[in-house]
């Protein structure tokens, strides 16, 4: 029988830790990687957001200072050769991007990159599509999707026995706790359905197309509330007064999405493209069913319709919005629906792939 001869570490790199898709994912990975086995630690170009709170005291946390990335990557390599980890977790595709052509100086380090887009649909900048002619050079790369895994072998050539595929994981405990603590925003009425959006406030998320689906909704008791910052916010804040739309709220970013989810009647999805929307698992989580437009990124692996959502197209704005007047008028047991989620995607069972991948590199 052989020992484990040391443990190892690993270092995760992102930007911050704001209450994004990515971060969370890090953040529950290095929260519940079993100590006898592995270090993490947790590289942020800026030690910032609201996940450092939930952060475990065990995980060192390496402030980079740097708040721009294109500045980032000298300090990321220098840290790498003080350091010497064992293992390169990265979580940011720009940054994966950049450090892939660096990878050869560190021959003792395994590096893995973790995709969060379909990269043909997101990275339009030629400098930086330029650097993915290096990501073969990394160990495995993990997409979340068959839509991610096909667009990286089909537009950038990689072979398939770099990819590996390992779905979100779901903490169903961290959100059963924030769900304990939610009370009812006062903005829902109760003699109103709310409808919640969650994401970035930028084209990806599709947000426009979503105020132009409630702007045939006036006349009907439902509100959408919408949770996000984000560069088009001034835009979008415009197209509601522009189409007169009172039955829409922005909320900001909220530190606890969970007490919107809780009370929400129906979640929406909207996005343009996607990598595999942890929010979208999360609404699942929360009993809520979701009606989530058709686009690439895995919504048909999350999704399995009339049980936990539907799949539909949001740029037939009109149809998009008696779709959502029929789903809101029927019932959807939330035990079915969290069931749904809790047997493809929590998080035990995805974290035992990537301790199988940290081990077996």
């Amino acid at each position: 029988m052989t020992s484990v001869s040391r443990k190892k570490t690993i270092i995760f790199i992102l930007p911050d830790l704001e209450t994004g898709g990515a971060e969370r994912i890090v953040t529950t990975i290095a929260n519940h990687l079993p100590r006898e086995f592995f270090v993490p630690k947790i590289m942020l170009l800026r030690k910032e957001g609201g996940y450092l709170d939930i952060l475990k005291n065990d995980v060192e946390v390496i402030d980079l200072e740097t708040p721009r990335i294109r500045h980032s990557l000298k300090p990321i390599l220098l840290e790498i050769k003080k350091r010497k980890p064992d293992i390169v977790f990265c979580g940011f595709g720009e940054i994966n991007a950049y450090l892939s052509l660096f990878i050869p100086l560190f021959p003792k380090t395994k590096f893995i990159a973790r995709e969060t887009n379909v990269v043909s649909q997101h990275v339009k900048r030629k400098e930086i599509r330029f650097f993915y002619r290096f990501y073969s050079n990394y160990h495995r790369i993990i997409c979340q999707s068959d839509d991610m895994a096909n667009d990286l072998i089909d537009n950038f050539k990689l072979k398939p026995h770099k990819i590996i595929k390992i779905n979100n994981p779901v903490d169903f405990g961290f959100i059963e706790k924030q769900l304990e603590l939610s009370v009812r925003p006062q903005s829902f009425k109760s003699d109103f359905k709310n409808v919640v959006a969650i994401g970035n406030l930028s084209s990806r998320k599709g947000f426009d197309n979503l105020l132009k689906v409630f702007s045939h909704l006036k006349n009907e008791k439902i509100l959408l509330h919408i949770l996000g910052d984000g560069r088009d916010k001034v835009l979008l804040h415009q197209k509601k007064e522009e189409f007169g739309l009172e039955n829409v709220i922005f909320h900001g970013q909220q530190k606890n999405p969970y007490q919107f989810l809780k009370f929400a009647d129906l979640f929406v999805l909207s996005s343009r493209y996607e990598g595999f929307p942890n929010v979208l698992l999360e609404a699942g989580a929360c009993g809520i069913y979701s009606l989530a437009n058709n686009c690439p990124g895995g919504i048909n692996e999350i999704i399995q319709p009339q049980v936990n959502g539907e799949i539909f197209t949001i740029e037939n704005h009109e149809a998009f919005a008696e779709k959502m007047i029929q789903i809101l008028k029927e019932q959807h047991p939330s035990e079915l629906i969290r069931d749904s989620v809790r047997s493809r995607f929590s998080k035990d069972k995805i974290l035992s792939h990537y301790e199988k991948i940290f081990n077996n590199l």
